[in-house]
């Protein structure tokens, strides 16, 4: 009966237009009540708790950072240095894409911003090369949702908080997935663009590939900066995104030159109206996992499952299916800090190694971001893009495909994620 209070009143809000942070304050009341412990200091206590949290400030420092990149020139530089690496190849743009987004998914964390930034970038782009436009935006889409699970990840702050997990590690143990993502769209876009007429651009002169690479220096310094700092202890991850901030800051306005005081206070406004929302949405959805611990629901998950306790790979199984499932409907913030707390106990209760579950957790999550009716970078990219959600849709349908092969693959086969993970860190 509590779970089903829970449910209707947030599926309930949510069916009829109320934004899902109040949603979650609703469905979080509902709970209240049905525990006859409804008192209104509680639940304003508890949605004010829900973001205090030291390591929750790494997220408006990476959204800031995230918004300094795009405006100061770093975006632009990245996809010039993809460029004159691979430009010349059949194809060539689709593989410019997938460079740039493993590139900027080490920079800001963000699904949508990354998405949004390379639909303006690339997308005009190769629809002048000949590539068919919609296949080109679900490329552009697919390869957005690398930057949650590569380093800084904004996905893996929130499931660390959530969860009590090394961000740190959850950082690091990202790294090589997040490649894996890339790879596997460099597949497909190999597969598909072989019988596309695209004539490639000229070879760049060894003296253009060396321009590109000084000029892009500054940019790709930043992760490697932020990642050697996080493998050796020099900061914690929220000070990592502090640094990143005041690093991209430094580069746009003082050797980039591109960023003022006017481009600077856009630049704030910006990432602080993001911020808002997402901080507003961890708070409330702290409150209802709050409820949802005290009602006892993680117990009953963990009873509801205790057949697959026993055989890990199953229960990854069932938890990876229904992540995928709710993911079709709910965007990634809220997915995270509602799951979180239900199925944690039963991963600890099988010996699952909670870095592993909350990478593939985050990685399932982030392919939530492209998969219909929700898919928030499917609509980042339609709205730039200026295309309609149903061809972006079906323009990344071989990709997501794709993505889903590399989940599959981790969860049959937890040492890809875990043998490289203990060695980094």
């Amino acid at each position: 009966m509590i779970l089903t209070t829970f449910l209707v009143a947030l599926l309930g809000a949510m069916a009829i237009g109320v934004p899902i942070a109040f949603a979650l304050l609703i469905s979080g009341a509902a709970l209240m009540w049905q525990l006859d412990m409804f008192d209104a200091q509680i639940l304003a206590q508890n949605l004010i708790n829900g973001a205090n949290s030291f390591p929750l400030l790494a997220v408006p420092f990476f959204m800031l950072a995230g918004e300094i990149m795009t405006v100061g020139g770093l975006s632009r530089r990245i996809v010039d240095f993809a460029m004159v690496l691979v430009g010349h190849v059949k194809g060539g743009l689709g593989y410019v894409t997938i460079i740039t987004a493993c590139l900027m998914a080490a920079l800001s964390g963000s699904a949508v911003a990354d998405a949004a930034a390379m639909t303006a970038l690339l997308l005009p782009m190769m629809t002048a090369a000949g590539h068919d436009r919609k296949r080109s935006a679900g490329l552009i889409a697919s390869a957005g949702i690398i930057a949650p699970v590569i380093p800084p990840s904004i996905g893996m702050i929130i499931f660390g908080v959530a969860a009590n997990v090394s961000i740190s590690k959850l950082f690091l143990a990202g790294i090589l997935p997040g490649l894996m993502m890339g790879a596997a769209l460099w597949v497909t876009w190999a597969w598909l663009v072989r019988r596309e007429p695209i004539t490639p651009q000229p070879r760049k002169s060894p003296r253009d590939v060396l321009h590109a690479a000084r000029e892009g220096i500054w940019a790709l310094g930043m992760p490697v900066i932020i990642i050697v700092g996080l493998r050796f202890g020099v900061f914690t991850p929220t000070e990592a995104a502090v640094v990143a901030a005041v690093y991209s800051w430094f580069v746009s306005t003082f050797i980039y030159r591109e960023m003022n005081l006017r481009s600077l206070y856009q630049v704030f406004l910006s990432s602080a109206k993001v911020s808002a929302v997402i901080m507003l949405l961890v708070a409330a959805a702290m409150v209802s996992a709050w409820l949802i611990t005290v009602a006892g629901l993680p117990d009953r998950m963990v009873d509801l499952l205790e057949p697959l306790i026993g055989e890990p790979l199953l229960l990854m199984l069932a938890a990876m299916a229904l992540v995928v499932l709710v993911g079709t409907a709910m965007d990634m913030t809220p997915t995270i800090l509602i799951l979180t707390p239900v199925l944690m106990p039963a991963v600890k209760a099988a010996g699952i190694d909670p870095v592993y579950f909350g990478v593939l957790f985050i990685i399932n999550n982030a392919i939530g971001l492209i998969t219909p009716p929700v898919g928030t970078v499917l609509n980042t990219v339609a709205g730039v893009g200026r295309l309609s959600m149903d061809d972006v849709t079906r323009g990344a349908l071989p990709f997501l495909l794709a993505q889903l092969a590399v989940l599959f693959l981790l969860v049959l086969f937890p040492d890809l994620v875990l043998v490289p993970a203990r060695w980094l860190y």
